[in-house]
């Protein structure tokens, strides 16, 4: 079919906005709600925050001795590293770690440098039969081992048992790879707050890597963080979403210090608009959201009586449920379809639900406080018992070309660049700030407001 017409009101900005959208779509649901669904959201202060916070280096570099070398991060999935020898790696301002399987099947994690002379033992993530130095070749085994030492003679002095290289504590959570450089943090699972119960039917663990893409992009890593933090945005930077996307209508939540969620209501029009029709909005939202379970809007008509609520839900519940090899039948709407988007403290985002999900990382480029490396994954599922495919390889993009460059993406790539057209006039905006201080919404910009109260935990500016 073609396109059914597009004519509709957009409404005053001022008057958008319905917090309680999500519960009240919940109420229409056939099947048992999860208890995790529920609003959980505590109070905060409206205090405006430092420009210095993203624009000053002093700021960074206290994050580096404070926060970085003490936080759970995300490194990558299990399947990425399925081999003995297999191996990523991770830099994070100043620090290189190599996370890689051993022979011995165990995951661990190996600060990058060599114990002669300090070389970086790899630059980049692979397969090797050995750690052994380029420069001038002492070699660890695939457990960081010492085991051999060139003109061995001339190291007597040396202790070879005490040269294994050293670790941090690496810990994985349905096939997501966590390290962390401090000995004495919590375990990765108590630092997951509710997480693991609200993700305990998804079956992250049986994840296939579908696209990897990566660019550097002209931001301080908490602007890219959080421009993927709050959906009030759309009507301005996405206004292609606004017929299928409850953006000013979104849930937020927030659980312990790590953990904060955002929930937008999708296959309804925002409260921004009038008029908008049901075929119109499910034209669009499988022809623009890049997460339904099909592309096609002109594929799909939609039968009397029915919504695309409804319509999209069932499709998606079909369609993931033969990918996966899973009844999902006691599966929401909301999980089926909605964009349900979790952060993990402090630079890591997923996509909730049943299939596929998001994963969003922001790595800060080095000691550069205005640069950082955006890096986004989208996954499926396969069958139990089922040898799955290889995970996609990283694409890692020219600075200079945009997110829709990698046609991997889908219609995901176009949105993630309107994203990043905002980042570098961040940049420009928070540098140039007389006021000096950024306002945050009260609502709907808490979890942006929670990741400020946690890392100021870190840094000692709030009470740890």
């Amino acid at each position: 079919m073609n396109k059914p017409a597009d004519k509709f009101e957009l409404l005053p900005q001022e008057q958008g906005g319905n917090p309680s959208l999500f519960q009240e779509l919940l109420k229409q649901e056939t099947v048992p709600v999860p208890d995790y669904l529920a609003p959980n959201h505590p109070t905060f202060g409206d205090q405006d925050l430092s420009t210095d916070r993203y624009a000053s280096a002093d700021f960074h570099r206290l994050e580096a001795e404070k926060m970085w070398t003490r936080t759970w991060q995300f490194v990558g999935r299990e399947e990425q590293i399925s081999r003995p020898g297999d191996h990523l790696i991770y830099d994070i301002v100043g620090h290189s770690i190599i996370v890689m399987r051993g022979d011995d099947g165990v995951i661990r994690g190996f600060h990058n440098s060599c114990l002669h002379r300090g070389r970086a033992l790899r630059m980049s993530g692979g397969k090797v039969r050995e750690l052994k130095c380029p420069y001038h070749g002492f070699t660890w085994d695939l457990q960081g081992r010492l085991d051999s030492i060139p003109c061995e003679w001339d190291f007597k002095h040396l202790n070879k048992s005490e040269q294994n290289l050293p670790q941090v504590r690496v810990e994985s959570w349905l096939g997501f790879v966590f390290i962390n450089m401090d000995e004495n943090a919590p375990p990765l699972l108590e630092y997951l707050d509710a997480l693991p119960q609200h993700f305990r039917d998804y079956a992250f663990e049986r994840s296939v890597i579908l696209a990897h893409v990566q660019r550097r992009v002209p931001s301080n890593w908490k602007v890219a963080q959080e421009a993927f933090m709050e959906s009030m945005h759309a009507r301005v930077t996405h206004p292609q979403l606004m017929t299928f996307t409850a953006d000013c209508d979104s849930q937020y939540d927030m659980y312990g210090d790590n953990i904060s969620r955002s929930v937008t209501p999708m296959a309804v029009p925002s409260t921004h608009t009038r008029g908008v029709v049901e075929p119109l909005v499910l034209h669009d939202i499988l022809e623009e959201s890049g997460r339904m379970a099909d592309s096609d809007g002109d594929a799909h008509q939609l039968p009397a009586g029915q919504t695309t609520r409804q319509y999209i839900g069932e499709l998606n519940r079909t369609i993931f449920g033969e990918v996966s090899g899973r009844d999902l039948s006691h599966a929401t709407l909301a999980e089926l379809q909605d964009a349900i988007l979790y952060s993990i403290f402090p630079n890591t985002q997923i996509w909730a639900g049943y299939c596929g999900n998001i994963v969003y990382r922001v790595i800060p480029d080095g000691d550069n406080h205005e640069s950082c490396l955006f890096d986004v994954m989208v996954l499926w599922r396969h069958k139990e018992g089922e040898v799955p495919p290889p995970p996609a390889r990283l694409n890692r993009l020219p600075d200079d070309q945009p997110f829709s460059a990698a046609t991997e993406l889908g219609a995901l790539g176009p949105v993630f660049d309107q994203d990043m057209n905002n980042l570098g006039a961040m940049t420009k905006g928070l540098r140039a700030s007389k006021k000096a201080a950024v306002t945050l919404a009260s609502y709907q910009e808490s979890r942006i407001r929670h990741h400020h109260e946690t890392l100021d935990k870190y840094l000692g500016l709030g009470g740890r």
